[in-house]
């Protein structure tokens, strides 16, 4: 078997693609939000990338049918302006260099369709529930700072520390390499579990960017059901110690 191997399903047209990247990560943000993105516009998958950069694993469907663990990416024709490629997957590379390899692979394939622009998606871990998560961003250009600002995205020094790992942060490097404008969009999480409710932020600002619209009935219905979780948790907690004595607690 190749590194990589790509299987295609449809060989669309598309008119100056955007991408979109939304793989698993922190909170499961970024795939939370690419996979609604997919079910509400109806995107097509069009290319399979199997490869030996992911974990050796077959995922077991609820009809006991298996599947090779992939990446995927659909398209969406839009009515007007650029079109759409969402990047969505089971998992990200497991090395360096199956990151660095994949990224260069889905940069070849957004070139040949003269894609324009790339937003990823992900999640930035601040160890604590948020009620109100920000939507942090990080671009290739200041003029793109400027565009990201107008549509809700916060700048903040230092913030997120330490940068941005994976395929969210690979695919605005490599791509500012070859002249692509990037930017990568983060929702504030707890990083305990998936959080619909910072992907639903994520998404909100990128419809923005996008010009579409989009229901997201499902992930509120989602972030309630965390919500409701969260705070019978909390109500379990003994209410016997005082915070001072917590202190030495890591």
């Amino acid at each position: 078997m190749k590194d990589i191997l790509l299987v295609h399903h449809e060989e669309p047209k598309l008119n100056k693609p955007i991408l979109v990247e939304g793989l698993p990560g922190v909170g499961n943000v970024g795939k939370l939000a690419a996979d609604h993105l997919i079910s509400k516009l109806k995107a097509k998958k069009f290319i399979s990338i199997y490869s030996k950069h992911f974990p050796p694993q077959v995922l077991i469907g609820d009809d006991g049918v298996i599947r090779l663990v992939s990446n995927d990416l659909y398209y969406h024709k839009s009515k007007n302006g650029s079109d759409i490629i969402i990047l969505s997957g089971d998992y990200q590379g497991i090395s360096q260099e199956g990151q660095y390899e994949i990224t260069y692979e889905v940069l070849d394939i957004f070139e040949k369709f003269g894609g324009s622009r790339i937003y990823t998606l992900g999640g930035w871990s601040v160890g604590k529930l948020i009620s109100e998560p920000r939507v942090l961003g990080a671009t290739t250009s200041k003029e793109l700072v400027e565009e990201l600002k107008i549509a809700g995205v916060q700048f903040s020094m230092n913030e997120p520390a330490g940068g941005i790992v994976g395929a969210a942060g690979l695919l605005l490097g490599l791509g500012q390499l070859r002249k692509i404008e990037a930017a990568c969009l983060m929702g504030e999480t707890s990083g305990y579990f998936s959080d619909p409710k910072s992907a639903q932020g994520v998404l909100e600002v990128l419809v923005k960017l996008l010009g579409i619209k989009i229901d997201f009935t499902e992930l509120e219905k989602h972030s309630k059901e965390i919500d409701d979780l969260t705070a019978s948790l909390n109500d379990l907690k003994p209410a016997i110690e005082k915070p001072d004595e917590l202190r030495y607690i890591g």
